[in-house]
């Protein structure tokens, strides 16, 4: 393929992680040192952001304060939760994306974010291919819920299964404290697939973990989850469970619906607004039982602590927005960058760089292997820790302030 030269835009969607700024860091500046890619433009608020001719020039920015972007959580760009319509039902959206691309000479378009960014990604793609104009198009993942298909796992996951297992293995000691009888239920992210939640299963490896582990991959029985805690209670005198908000009754019907209405509201891609499950069960059980019970919900933490990031997570992150440009300037288009895992000379694990076909990631979630979930349906086996356990290796070198982060500040000059 011939070089290309032009313009570039990136943009991130969806949920934020810990270092999804890492990914975005790892393109801005890769795009900005390429000799092919003549501007570098970042979209307020992802697609919004090039609909709404709402661009900021990345060049404007001073180099030292862009590289604080690396352990600064959340979108430094902004996010949206916006869906593009097929094509074929109303283009009006990608008439005026094309018409921003000409008027900014855009040639190389980046989106940052998870499934529903992937089809986006994959929708402007197709579009632009389909009506000849030359724009590579290439996506990088983020999603802490680790459920984009065909990649080993996804940038954003190792941080925030390090945070949840951190937190249960401190929970852990103090549930224990007191010599009087406690259970605690810790409500964990995760409406379809169970990456997160199943990440306590690296405190319970390190023996100070959750008693029970429920994930949406496996059917909950209320009455079953019941007579498991009392069991566990009535042994010990304590027992901690990590459930996921998106657990669902043999019926299909999220359990948190049982006592809210909060899961019959749905976002722009008709997802289920979870939450608040964690307090029902505990009011459930505290019925049941007559033991105290504590409810937690680690809602938006589990996605913003970039103090507790894994190393392992920041780099590959890092990586995956410069493999981005890098796959993109040499003319490849159409593709999400992923990982594929493999072993080194020394035995230990190793994330290489894969490409994979925008349509066949686009909105397919990868749930865990029902192999790797215990017989009783309350647990994770060896494989999973084999697994995760590589990937929230290594500690963050979060610069500080008077002891407090110093994450990035953008100017975010408009074009």
């Amino acid at each position: 393929m011939s070089t290309l030269k032009g313009a570039a835009i990136i943009g991130q969607s969806g949920g934020p992680t810990s270092v999804i700024n890492a990914s975005a860091y790892g393109c801005i500046k890769t795009a900005l040192e390429n000799e092919n890619i003549t501007a570098v433009y970042g979209a307020l608020n992802g697609i919004l952001g090039v609909l709404h001719d709402n661009l900021i020039d990345m060049s404007k920015e001073d180099p030292a304060e862009l590289a604080l972007m690396r352990t600064t959580p959340s979108s430094a760009l902004g996010s949206c939760r916006y869906k593009l319509k097929s094509a074929a039902d109303d283009d009006t959206d990608y008439k005026r994306i094309l018409e921003i691309f000409k008027k900014y000479n855009i040639r190389y378009f980046f989106y940052n974010g998870g499934n529903d960014s992937m089809d986006t990604c994959n929708k402007i793609s197709k579009f632009m291919l389909e009506n000849g104009y030359e724009c590579r198009v290439m996506g990088i993942p983020k999603t802490i819920d680790n459920d984009l298909d065909l990649t080993d796992h996804c940038p954003g996951y190792g941080s925030a299964a390090k945070y949840i297992a951190t937190s249960l293995m401190e929970i852990y000691h103090d549930a224990r404290v007191y010599d009087t009888g406690m259970i605690t239920v810790v409500e964990i992210m995760g409406r379809n697939a169970g990456w997160l939640t199943a990440a306590a299963a690296l405190a319970s490896y390190k023996g100070n973990g959750p008693d029970l582990i429920y994930l949406p991959e496996v059917d909950f029985d209320m009455d079953a989850f019941v007579a498991r805690v009392q069991e566990i209670y009535n042994a010990n005198k304590k027992c901690i469970i990590a459930v996921s908000e998106g657990i669902r009754d043999k019926d299909g019907k999220y359990i948190s619906e049982y006592g809210s209405d909060m899961a019959k509201s749905v976002d722009g891609f008709g997802h289920a607004q979870l939450g608040g499950l964690a307090p029902y069960l505990a009011n459930v059980l505290k019925a049941k039982t007559g033991a105290k019970v504590r409810g937690i919900e680690l809602s938006l933490l589990q996605r913003c602590a970039a103090h507790c990031a894994s190393l392992t997570d920041i780099n590959e992150s890092f990586a995956a927005g410069k493999g981005a440009v890098d796959n993109a300037t040499a003319g490849i288009t159409d593709k999400m960058v992923g990982f594929a895992r493999t072993v080194g000379t020394d035995g230990k694990y190793v994330a290489e760089i894969k490409l994979f076909d925008l349509t066949a990631v686009a909105n397919t979630e990868k749930k865990i292997p029902a192999e790797w979930i215990l017989p009783n349906g309350a647990g994770l086996t060896q494989e999973f820790v084999d697994y995760a356990l590589p990937l929230i290796q290594g500690e963050t070198d979060l610069p500080k302030e008077d002891s407090l982060p110093r994450f990035v500040k953008l100017k975010k000059v408009k074009v």
